[in-house]
């Protein structure tokens, strides 16, 4: 870990030239079937609206809701696309999940890299991850291993843990005869956050401030996922760091971004995320130097501890405002043009399509980076340069 985090590049990217044979030949997933397909496919059609296809030629696949794969045209040209624009480019066909994927892995096969813009579940937990591992397909983004990690947070949080990085305490109930007993109550204190291990857009989240609503808060949750968290409740500002791995394996962190929702809000819940008018972005956010280097530093670890590749957004809850404690991690963060990852890297001076260009060159270049089985040495992207 260097002593000074990567600076912002200042200057901006300057991808390689295309592919020797034309352009690059780009597949976006997205869709799939957990509860945010519709934030998937939000994602999808920003990054389809803003790929360069004097570089690259695209193809949408969607995955529906029940889970079937339905490949789009081939070559999609630029346009303004919104989600239902998708949905009509990509209609179900009534098909299974085997007989549509069966269908579809030629193309995934012929794709010179995927883009998996799937949140959540059956998506960005490693499942999508191995398969196009045992395709041999380069893909943008963590491995199924990391995938996997940051999906859960109760895995993210073991582990970071283990590094000695901040997190908040927390008990995990396993099945539905799990609850809190009275030391585990009085170690947390109120309020406390109930989360799904494994969901994501803030999904069956909820603040607790008396214990008479914890049932009720473990049953929401339990809807998203059977695996609980109760947190304690780390009051103070929240911050986004992004993490961006270029083609030579250098590692950025973008500019703070705070995170402020409407007074009505007790936090940054679904509607918040999606609906509210009133939530606000900061970026930069306004923090003492020294705390800006720190958020930086452990960005990094995060992604290192993981074993992250390609990008990472890590957030950050600020204990009385000055101590960071890491709240959750996203392999593949929210990707419209509105989102917090493009936003900070917009704030940097980096333009949606560059970081689409970047995303994709670091996909390819750690591809033909990667070494025969057996052979000696770590992967790429799991040291900081």
């Amino acid at each position: 870990m260097p002593d000074t985090p990567p600076a912002i590049p200042t200057e901006p990217y300057r991808p390689g030239p295309s592919r020797p044979a034309g352009r690059t030949a780009v597949t976006v997933l997205f869709g799939g079937r957990s509860g945010e397909h519709e934030v998937s496919c939000a994602s999808a059609a920003g990054i389809l609206t803003h790929l360069d296809r004097g570089r690259h030629r695209v193809r949408p696949v969607r995955i529906t809701a029940d889970g079937e794969w339905v490949p789009g045209p081939d070559d999609l040209p630029a346009a303004g696309y919104r989600p239902e624009d998708l949905a009509r480019l990509t209609p179900a066909r009534g098909r299974t999940a085997w007989d549509s994927l069966r269908a579809a892995v030629p193309l995934l096969g012929a794709a010179d890299v995927v883009l998996p813009a799937l949140h959540g579940p059956y998506g960005e937990d490693g499942t999508v991850q191995g398969l196009l591992e045992l395709l041999g397909v380069p893909y943008v983004g963590s491995g199924v291993a990391a995938s996997s990690a940051g999906m859960d947070k109760d895995v993210t949080k073991r582990l970071l843990a283990a590094a000695g990085l901040p997190v908040a305490a927390s008990a995990l109930l396993r099945g539905p005869g799990d609850g809190l007993d009275e030391a585990q109550r009085r170690r947390l204190g109120l309020p406390v956050f109930v989360k799904p291990a494994r969901a994501g857009s803030s999904l069956g989240v909820t603040r607790v401030d008396s214990w008479d609503g914890l049932d009720g808060a473990v049953a929401a949750a339990r809807a998203a996922d059977g695996k609980v968290l109760v947190e304690e409740a780390v009051l103070g500002r929240e911050v986004d760091l992004a993490v961006l791995e270029f083609p030579d394996g250098g590692l950025h962190v973008g500019p703070p971004l705070e995170i402020r929702v409407g007074r009505d809000r007790p936090f940054f819940d679904h509607d918040a995320k999606y609906r509210d008018g009133a939530t606000r972005f900061e970026v930069p956010a306004r923090l003492p130097a020294g705390l800006a280097d720190r958020l930086r530093e452990t960005a990094l670890e995060v992604f290192e501890v993981l074993g992250c590749s390609g990008l990472l957004r890590v957030d950050f809850l600020l204990r009385d405002g000055a101590d960071p404690v890491v709240n959750e991690v996203n392999t593949f963060p929210g990707f419209t043009a509105a989102s917090q990852y493009p936003r900070i890297w917009a704030a940097a001076g980096m333009l949606y399509h560059e970081l689409l260009d970047v995303l994709i060159d670091t996909a390819l270049a750690r591809a033909g980076r990667r070494r025969p089985a057996g052979a000696p040495g770590p992967h790429p992207a799991s040291a900081v340069r």
